[in-house]
């Protein structure tokens, strides 16, 4: 873990567990960064979704674990899992075991793919909430970042009307806010400008 001194988002030092090294891994070379790969964004919508009611490392925690048993996120495998591979996830301490939000990954697996023959391209689906190319704030304090916006609104909406669960509009700006669709790292933080220069990388369905 970096131990230098550059200064970095408030919340950084503010929120539950932020004094844990995977917190500053996450904030300094993800969080913020555009992500356009199709595996990735279906993790951290399972995470995100997974999250709710919780503090954020407590899911970081587990993010290995997570990997593990949902097959590094294969959408296709944990679209196909059965209500025996549910049991035996209930079983592990390693994730969070509710059934609701187990059920709702391999659900949301296979709207994933329902989405995927109607849409051709669910990465650039959606990525099309933010025009297609992340949307670049420039946030003075913590205080003044939004929990929801109208593009989150209608992302959310989209995605329940796709079948999807555990995808309010808070989720979905969490997620747009992780993916990088949004730079909400705030102007005195350094990975402000590093998510802004990160190169854009052409859309990878599959």
């Amino acid at each position: 873990m970096s131990t230098d001194n550059r200064p970095r988002c408030a919340w950084l030092g503010t929120w539950a567990g932020a004094a844990d090294p995977l917190y500053r891994v996450y904030h300094d070379e993800e969080w913020g960064r555009p992500c356009t790969d199709e595996r990735a964004l279906f993790e951290l919508l399972t995470l995100e979704g997974a999250q709710a009611g919780l503090a954020w490392i407590t899911v970081l925690r587990k993010r290995e674990n997570y990997r593990r048993l949902f097959l590094g996120f294969d959408i296709e495998h944990v679209a196909a899992m059965t209500d025996a591979d549910v049991e035996q996830l209930m079983q592990d301490a390693g994730i969070i075991r509710n059934r609701a939000k187990i059920t709702s990954t391999i659900d949301n697996a296979r709207a994933w793919l329902t989405l995927r023959e109607a849409q051709g391209d669910v990465v650039a689906w959606l990525w099309s909430f933010v025009g297609g190319q992340p949307h670049q704030n420039r946030w003075q304090s913590m205080q003044k970042v939004p929990a929801r916006t109208a593009e989150s609104d209608a992302m959310s909406k989209a995605l329940k009307k796709a079948g999807f669960r555990f995808v309010g509009s808070t989720i979905c700006y969490a997620f747009m806010q992780a993916t990088g669709m949004v730079n909400d790292h705030t102007v005195d933080c350094f990975c402000h400008a590093e998510a802004a220069d990160t190169p854009f990388k052409p859309f990878t369905s599959r």
